[in-house]
């Protein structure tokens, strides 16, 4: 691996995984590969963008020649797949966006991957499973998706399996747990809750707010992308979390109290249809490559929460425009 197709770069997890692959492999040249919607951001990536072994190519990875254009014009041995509609809210409201680009938009980079004989890495999510009600969800469960957004993401895991069965494509998939951490666009609930905080807004906490989720630092994640890239077993998933769920009131509680807000704040709302009560996963497969996660949930959120508390210049004009109007249907007219 020298030269890595990044898609979905300019994303939340995608920035943080370019920005760590430059760091961790001196010999590396990044590629990102981002369509630049409403959650795609060039600030994110503003802090490497003159850095020589970074490039950035403005396309859809729907769009099967634009890909391959950027797989010849760059030399790319590797993709590593985060271009992914994957806000379970948004899903539920228009699924549209989610199946052509987290099913088919799969489908091109896999086309790709077999065509130029290129090394892949699936970008997944615990929310396969589906909800888990007691135990953990090993790399060998049935896929039970609850949600348009994660039947998308299983459907794409299953066609990813199936070109490792007929096509021989060399393919690795990684099932992360919820993210935080730096440049994750506030529709997600941890900067979302942050942000409203921040500004003494309520934070909309979906029903009795006893939802369980494995919330992990980004940066641990990455790590368990990397190793995975470099050490899995081709055609292995691989979970990446922390092994320790957390209720969603009380992440909201700590939120409050590292912002010495009142709990006050907290507005519970109407639950959205097919909540998942919970996520858990085991990670004994990735353990048993060398990896442990670097932060404790309580150290992942306190770094996030400083994180936005420095950069309002970040997040303040993500939460206008689109996001308004977003909002308004979410959370305004929820009964």
């Amino acid at each position: 691996m020298q030269n890595i197709l990044v898609t979905g770069g300019a994303g939340f997890i995608g920035s943080n995984l370019a920005r760590f692959l430059l760091t961790q492999h001196p010999d590396y040249t990044i590629v990102v590969y981002d369509k630049l919607t409403y959650a795609g951001n060039l600030d994110n990536l503003r802090d490497i963008a003159k850095n020589p072994r970074y490039a950035f190519v403005h396309g859809d990875i729907c769009d099967a020649a634009a890909v391959e254009r950027a797989v010849r014009e760059h030399a790319i041995d590797t993709i590593i797949n985060l271009a992914a509609e994957t806000h379970v809210d948004r899903s539920i409201m228009d699924a549209d966006a989610f199946i052509r680009t987290d099913v088919y938009g799969t489908y091109v980079l896999l086309e790709a991957a077999k065509k130029f004989g290129l090394r892949y890495h699936q970008v997944g999510t615990d929310e396969v499973y589906g909800w888990v009600e007691e135990g953990s969800s090993k790399e060998t469960d049935a896929l039970l998706p609850r949600s348009p957004y994660a039947a998308s993401k299983a459907s794409a895991d299953l066609l990813i399996h199936s070109y490792v069965v007929t096509h021989q494509v060399q393919a690795t998939i990684t099932r992360g747990a919820n993210n935080i951490g730096p440049y994750q666009y506030p529709e997600k609930v941890v900067p979302l809750f942050v942000t409203n905080a921040i500004d003494n807004l309520p934070l909309p906490l979906y029903g009795d707010g006893r939802q369980q989720r494995d919330y992990q630092f980004v940066l641990d994640h990455c790590e368990g992308i990397d190793l995975v890239l470099h050490k899995g077993k081709v055609g292995e998933a691989y979970n990446v979390g922390t092994g320790r769920e957390i209720y969603n009131i009380d992440m909201a509680r700590m939120v409050l109290q590292m912002l010495g807000k009142p709990e006050s704040l907290i507005q519970y709302v109407a639950d959205r249809p097919g909540h998942d009560r919970r996520y858990s996963l085991d990670v004994n497969k990735l353990r048993v490559l060398g990896w442990e996660p670097g932060h404790t949930f309580e150290q992942a959120l306190e770094q996030t929460v400083q994180w936005y508390v420095d950069n309002e210049w970040w997040w303040r004009k993500l939460k206008s425009g689109e996001y308004v109007e977003y909002y308004r249907k979410q959370y305004a007219e929820r009964k």
